[in-house]
């Protein structure tokens, strides 16, 4: 395959994984009664069992498509990291691989062990999952922001990468510190977690937007 058809593909494998997501979010969501974006989980659309979690109450009846979800945008994201190393050059390339596993590895664990699974070791696991998605994701963010400065990738992807990651961990530590006291409740919890969720979806579009643009170029850094 030619280097301009590696960064296409790769590029589009960016934006897929983000629109599978979101998609498949939307999709589930429109059939959850009374389901809020601000105050329910991301991780309630895919329980399939109806009832109370954390004095929430649940029904989701397209459960199987957010789970899936939650899986094809793992191994897309994966797929697409993947097909970006070997488009480009430069940049800390074991590290962003590495972070891209462990994202791939943490969101499909979110859709193969649902929240509602409070019972050990198995709700454990969703738990793990969903940090090392939404710190993988961020840091992968971060990550390309570094690569982007070294390489003279243009600022605005720099800087926009940077904010990114940033925000989504700093909406990470808020969500921990809201669960976890009542003195501080500034947002609900559902609109902290999507702070640091969708800071990921939008750095995977920014990306593939940077790459689609790049395709003219014989040689892309990242």
């Amino acid at each position: 395959m030619s280097q301009r058809a590696l960064v296409t593909t790769a590029a589009v494998l960016w934006i897929a994984g983000a629109a599978v997501y979101v998609a498949t979010e939307a999709v589930a969501a429109a059939a959850f009664p009374g389901y809020s974006y601000a105050t329910n989980y991301i991780s309630d659309l895919g329980i399939p069992d109806v009832g109370t979690v954390g004095g929430r109450a649940i029904d989701s009846p397209r459960h199987a498509v957010m789970n899936t979800g939650f899986v094809v945008q793992g191994l897309l994201f994966l797929a697409a990291a993947l097909t970006t190393l070997r488009a480009t050059t430069g940049g800390p390339r074991r590290s962003f691989a590495g972070i891209a596993v462990t994202y791939a590895v943490g969101i499909c664990l979110v859709g193969i062990v649902h929240g509602g699974q409070a019972e050990a070791p198995t709700g454990a696991l969703h738990v793990v999952g969903a940090g090392m998605a939404i710190v993988g994701g961020n840091l992968a963010a971060l990550t390309a922001a570094v690569a982007g400065r070294r390489t003279g990738l243009p600022r605005l992807y720099v800087v926009a990468s940077a904010t990114l990651g940033t925000v989504g961990l700093i909406g990470l530590v808020m969500l921990q510190l809201d669960s976890a006291t009542t003195s501080i409740d500034l947002l609900p919890a559902g609109t902290w977690e999507r702070l640091a969720v969708y800071t990921v979806t939008g750095w995977q579009v920014l990306t593939g937007g940077l790459m689609l643009a790049a395709r003219r170029t014989s040689r892309t850094q990242l």
